[in-house]
């Protein structure tokens, strides 16, 4: 494969590790710790790998050549940038506990586990993707483990290679189903240890001892630049009113950090308008107004964010796509319908409120949520065209207004979503650092003996040689949640908190960016250069260190 002039630069670039990680290393047991909610069902559920204590690690005055191991490495659901970087850090990890040490990928997701199909990932492989983003080194999959035969027939390949250890680098959910996982080797004594890596870009797999997860960093640089350059169009032009959508179906992170980056003319906080009880009307009213404002003072163009999920947290909405979600889940004759059919089976089959939801929606908006649901039983909110959806709204409420002698302006609207464009960018030196550093970390881990751990990089606003590495039990993350109609636990999604620094310095700001024309342009990622240009951590991240 022809490489271009970046990728050769970028292949020599050597990810800068924590102080702590560069010599032989000792975990420190802190306290032991449980569920962030319904404690007594995970701890029945859980009863191997509930309560664990925290590890950190500490430099080991006393070395010792550790013994070969092998490993196993599974990629899942979508592209984060930085992946491969974890899997470099992981196999020189593991090569540094011993030489002999040999590192296997599991092909195209979990699924390669079960279906036994891998590749021993040597080191000339190895180099050809130091750096570089995507997830094609071993490919990535969907495929959901939860089941026992699933979980013995992971087992056998994993007996035939002789494999101790698996890593799976995923995001709330394929974490969730690592410590399952982990759960089941260790209840049948399978000699098998699991450990988790946080990914995605969404940004919702954070909490107190897992500051950030990878490719959020890279991603959101990807598109604020996009972001940044759509506005300099805007201002040029001055005749356009841009819709913008950007991933995050469960949280707002992106669209949040993306406009503490550009400072765009409105951005929508989903969790906001969950927290006001406002709805699609509200929404599409704020809007309008201030496009009102700026057309009264001759500016007839400006930028809108919206998140991914924004549907979903609109209350009326919620409740609807709930219901929804179950009675699809329980309906399988549903798929066999004609669209007519489908409709009026949905409206026979809601409660009176939400049948009635459903049928107010236009009739394309209103099937798009019954399409077909994600792997876990959700709708696929990416397919929903929320922007247009906005945008066409804002129009007649604009024409509305003009009736009544409240506007009078021009109103041309475009429309985008970003998603794909930010999942297999080349990773910035953050999340190259973060991710190296994080499969190394999980090398430890694995040598320490321990399972159903996360591995953990914390005080990430500090250079990277001064984070602080070690382990976090993934039980200690888990609530219980209603999935495919069954309670059952999981990861806690994090959500934007209303009263956190990161909202808090966007909400002081935005009447101004409303009204104003206030734009930042980010322009593309710096690799080479000053350290503050090229090596700082997101907005989000360096305000919520503020917090602490």
């Amino acid at each position: 494969m022809k490489k271009s002039a970046l990728q050769t630069a970028r292949a020599a670039y050597q990810p800068k590790l924590p102080v702590t990680l560069t010599g032989a290393v000792k975990a420190v047991e802190g306290v032991p710790t449980q569920s962030v909610a319904d404690q007594e069902e995970i701890k029945k559920l859980f009863p191997n790998t509930y309560g664990l204590p925290e590890l950190r690690f500490e430099k080991n005055p006393n070395p010792v050549v550790g013994k070969p191991i092998n490993v196993g490495v599974i990629l899942s659901g979508g592209q984060a940038p930085g992946g491969h970087n974890v899997i470099c850090g992981l196999f020189d990890g593991i090569k540094k506990i011993n030489k002999d040490s040999r590192l296997y990928g599991f092909l195209m997701g979990p699924g390669g586990l079960v279906d036994h199909d891998y590749i021993e990932l040597t080191a000339p492989i190895i180099d050809e993707y130091r750096n570089t983003g995507g997830f094609d080194i071993i490919g990535s999959g969907r495929t959901k483990l939860e089941k026992k035969e699933q979980f013995d027939k992971g087992l056998e390949i994993l007996k035939e290679l002789n494999i101790k250890a698996l890593v799976i680098i995923g995001g709330d959910d394929y974490n969730t189903n690592a410590a399952v996982l982990a759960e089941y080797y260790k209840s049948i004594d399978a000699g098998v240890q699991v450990i988790g890596c946080p990914k995605t870009i969404d940004g919702d797999l954070k909490n107190e001892v897992i500051e950030a997860s990878f490719g959020f960093d890279t991603a959101t640089k990807v598109y604020s630049e996009l972001i940044g350059n759509i506005q300099r169009d805007c201002f040029s032009a001055k005749k356009y009113w841009h819709f913008i959508k950007l991933m995050g179906r469960s949280a707002s992170h992106i669209a949040l950090e993306c406009a503490l980056q550009t400072q765009p003319n409105i951005c929508i906080i989903s969790e906001e308008v969950e927290a006001k009880n406002l709805t699609l009307q509200n929404v599409v009213n704020s809007i309008a107004n201030v496009v009102a404002q700026r057309a009264a003072a001759g500016n007839n163009f400006g930028t809108v964010l919206i998140p991914e999920g924004l549907i979903e947290f609109i209350p009326a909405m919620k409740s609807l796509i709930a219901e929804l979600n179950d009675l699809l889940a329980k309906s399988p004759e549903f798929a066999s319908l004609s669209a007519p059919e489908q409709r009026e089976f949905v409206i026979k089959n809601l409660s009176t409120d939400n049948a009635a939801v459903y049928q107010s929606l236009p009739e394309g908006v209103a099937r798009q949520l019954t399409l077909d649901r994600d792997p876990h039983g959700n709708v696929q909110v990416s397919l929903i065209e929320t922007e247009k959806l906005l945008s066409e709204m804002v129009g007649r409420r604009l024409k509305e207004m003009k009736k009544e002698g409240c506007y009078n302006g021009k109103f041309s609207a475009l429309h985008h979503f970003f998603g794909y464009e930010g999942r297999c960018a080349a990773p910035s030196n953050f999340d190259a650092d973060y991710c190296y550093a994080l499969g190394y970390n999980a090398a430890c881990l694995i040598n320490e003996g321990v399972t159903g751990y996360m591995s953990s990089l914390r005080n990430l606003t500090k250079p990277s040689v001064q984070w602080l590495a070690g382990g976090i039990p993934i039980t200690m993350m888990f609530n219980m949640e209603r999935r495919h109609g069954e309670m059952k636990p999981v990861i806690q999604k994090a959500l934007v908190r209303l009263d956190g620094t990161p909202f808090r310095r966007f909400a002081a700001k935005r009447d101004e960016w409303a009204l104003n024309t206030s734009y930042v342009f980010p322009g593309p990622i710096q690799y080479f250069g000053p350290s503050e240009v090229c090596d700082q951590p997101t907005k989000t991240l360096h305000y919520e260190h503020l917090d602490k």
